[in-house]
């Protein structure tokens, strides 16, 4: 589940939700240099594993979820998808 809140400051905070059931994973995106250290989804009590970033107002982000065992994959609740340059894909998401 992708959840965008628009703020005061006209920027967009971003949260990105799996169920808990996925197992560790972490948010990586071009807003994070791709790096799976920067933004680890975290467990909440409603079931779900979360993280929460901020983007300036109409930024768009390019993200992958990305596990410790070193798969990736797509948001399938993302605004849309593009080809990464790997043979792949990643998600995208507007503010």
């Amino acid at each position: 589940m992708i959840r965008k809140q628009a703020q005061k400051d006209g920027s967009t905070k971003i949260t990105f939700a799996l169920p808990n059931e996925t197992g560790p994973v972490a948010l990586i995106a071009d807003v994070n240099g791709w790096d799976p250290s920067a933004h680890p989804l975290k467990k909440r009590s409603n079931g779900q594993v979360s993280v929460t970033v901020c983007v300036a107002p109409g930024q768009t982000v390019r993200f992958r979820y990305a596990t410790p065992a070193g798969d990736y994959f797509d948001d399938p609740e993302a605004d849309a998808f593009e080809p990464n340059g790997l043979g792949q894909t990643h998600a995208v998401v507007s503010a």
